[in-house]
């Protein structure tokens, strides 16, 4: 135990995070809105699968598997930033657009937008560099949607 007490004393603290897989980062950003309201309903697990189906082309086992993963790595994270920034390095503004208004179709889903989701959606849109006329533009698109059959 005091030699592994030594060695991380000793080691030199590196900067560099791991890797964050895109999945991971989206599915993150899922659970963030999910969560913003402590408490998470059922239709807002159903929002949650079916956006990480239809956007990466899951199988139910993988969405499940992701979802337990990103709720973790939810859990153990101090913020978003080292999610969003997988997304903006890889993603166009228009897939990040597309994600922005899963958030809001997940806020919706429940049939109650907390004020606390909207500042979470709001907070992964700034940090997704999705500019407030396309923030507003995902939310109006999303709730079009909701109020589809």
């Amino acid at each position: 135990m005091l030699a592994r007490l030594l060695e991380r004393i000793q080691t030199p603290p590196t900067n560099e995070e791991p890797a964050v897989k895109i999945e991971l980062a989206a599915a993150v950003l899922l659970v963030e809105v999910a969560c913003a309201d402590h408490q998470v309903s059922e239709a807002e697990t159903a929002a949650m699968e079916r956006a990480l189906s239809a956007t990466f082309a899951l199988s139910d086992d993988d969405v499940q598997a992701l979802l337990a993963q990103s709720r973790n790595a939810h859990h153990n994270s101090v913020g978003l930033h080292r999610f969003t920034r997988t997304i903006v390095e890889d993603w166009p503004l228009q897939r990040r657009f597309d994600l922005v208004v899963e958030l809001w179709r997940l806020a919706y889903s429940d049939a109650e937008l907390d004020k606390y989701e909207e500042a979470a959606i709001r907070k992964a849109a700034e940090l997704l560099y999705v500019d407030h006329g396309r923030f507003i533009a995902a939310k109006l698109k999303a709730k079009q949607l909701a109020a589809a059959p």
